[in-house]
């Protein structure tokens, strides 16, 4: 990398070749070693490339835009643009961009993402998203785009030291909810077997992981729990397969210690999280102790607004994550607020110098409750209940009662014992939450996103 070093403030252009970010590992680790003097000058760089290639086209960005031009020198400037929110992207936000008889083939109507640059007929990748927060919303990649995808999940495979010898399970259904399709195409270039498991059962999964010998699983948390559940009711012992790496995304569960202890425990394998989203793309991957999730900040700009003061948030302050996107030209994001819930450090023990999110997401700012005075997550009390080894699947449901917010937990429990996990709760969270038992495979399982909570305070 010559003198791109920790420390000396100056960064190689070739990095903007994404072919070489790519394929070159040294490089990618190289950049995560900069001070931030020098990673600031190189995103400021990008994001100013990124503006250029957009404006005026992009319709979205020219409005909010307007007047700003599109040279960046400095990271305190982005604080003056505006953010972005999903209402706007899939058109219910009040004064949303939307003129359909406008077309000059750009997709504002139906629900095409509000935040296209160029016509439809330049894309060639179509996704939706889940619709686990509002409606789902269709985003297009162009061939340029697709490619930053690949870019980006390759800091994902180094994390997970993924090599050519490796033998990958897709556990995912491969709809057109974005879930780990990148991934397949990222791992096809790292010269990886992949294999594809499309509508299989649980059952056929398993058996394909022993029959070629796989080395590593990509599937959701929830998943990897359910598999191992399925895998001791077929008396298939996944310590003895050949997995040795457990790919997570799609939900906080990889960083949550309780969570990822169990999946590795079922399978003898390592836990490798991610965080990524199909409006903004593969932002995040595990640090190497597997304590929270780093942010890619070769391909993104991150923001933190504190959740007390809507101020920028210093150090291990509870805060929503913003994020600007700086290679995916056609359906860029910029200051997109993610509803996020993390707790940033700089300061933190990982080799990678960027951004470290302790304890990966933590939730969602929809999802946080107020429970007499108490602020509490789901991801808080599914930490305390995976505690149990008895509990095999649990449901949280939020609802109101006189203006306060009240939670309830049914779990299926072995032990057949829930006043000890209401005990836990209280004496963790100091807080008593009603919990009961129900019969054993009464509550649903997930292959893609675990629809744990469910939020009926509005209902």
């Amino acid at each position: 990398m010559g003198n791109a070093e920790k420390g000396s403030g100056v960064y190689d252009n070739r990095m903007s070749d994404p072919l070489t970010r790519r394929t070159d590992r040294n490089r990618r680790l190289a950049i995560q070693q900069w001070d931030r003097k020098c990673l600031h000058g190189y995103q400021c760089e990008r994001l100013s490339q990124l503006l250029a290639a957009i404006l005026p086209e992009n319709r979205l960005y020219s409005s909010k835009l307007a007047g700003m031009g599109t040279s960046v020198s400095s990271i305190d400037e982005l604080n003056s643009f505006p953010y972005t929110t999903k209402q706007e992207l899939n058109g219910s936000a009040e004064g949303a961009i939307e003129d359909a008889t406008a077309a000059e083939g750009r997709a504002a109507e139906n629900d095409f993402a509000r935040n296209l640059t160029w016509p439809v007929e330049r894309y060639i990748r179509f996704h939706r998203t889940s619709g686990t927060q509002g409606r789902p919303m269709i985003v297009l990649d162009t061939a340029d785009d697709w490619q930053w995808w690949m870019e980006a999940w390759q800091y994902v495979l180094d994390a997970a030291e993924l090599t050519k010898a490796d033998r990958v399970v897709m556990a995912f259904s491969f709809g057109p909810f974005i879930g780990f399709w990148s991934a397949f195409d990222a791992v096809k270039e790292r010269g990886a077997l992949v294999a594809p498991t499309g509508a299989m059962s649980s059952v056929a999964r398993l058996e394909l992981i022993f029959s070629i010998d796989a080395t590593v699983v990509f599937c959701t948390p929830s998943y990897a729990l359910h598999l191992i559940e399925v895998a001791e009711q077929q008396q298939l012992d996944l310590r003895k397969s050949g997995v040795r790496k457990i790919i997570v995304a799609g939900e906080p569960g990889g960083s949550i210690p309780a969570v990822r202890d169990r999946i590795e425990a079922g399978f003898d394998a390592r836990v490798i999280d991610h965080s990524g989203a199909t409006e903004v793309g593969p932002w995040g991957f595990a640090n190497e102790q597997g304590t929270g999730i780093l942010v890619n900040e070769a391909q993104f700009i991150a923001q933190f607004q504190s959740i007390e003061t809507d101020q920028p948030a210093s150090e291990g302050e509870l805060s929503e994550l913003v994020l600007t996107t700086l290679g995916r030209t056609g359906c860029p994001v910029i200051r997109y607020r993610t509803g996020d819930l993390v707790r940033p450090s700089w300061s933190h023990e990982s080799e990678s110098g960027f951004v470290l999110l302790e304890g990966g997401v933590l939730g969602r700012t929809d999802d946080m409750m107020i429970i007499r005075g108490v602020n509490v997550f789901p991801t808080s009390i599914e930490q305390i209940l995976r505690g149990f080894p008895e509990v095999d699947e649990f449901r949280m449901t939020a609802f109101k009662e006189s203006a306060m917010d009240r939670l309830k937990i049914e779990v299926e429990d072995r032990a057949n014992d829930p006043d000890r996990i209401a005990k836990a709760l209280q004496s963790r969270l100091s807080l008593r939450i009603e919990v009961s038992a129900v019969a054993s495979g009464s509550l649903p399982r997930f292959e893609a996103k675990g629809k744990r909570f469910v939020d009926r305070r509005e209902s």
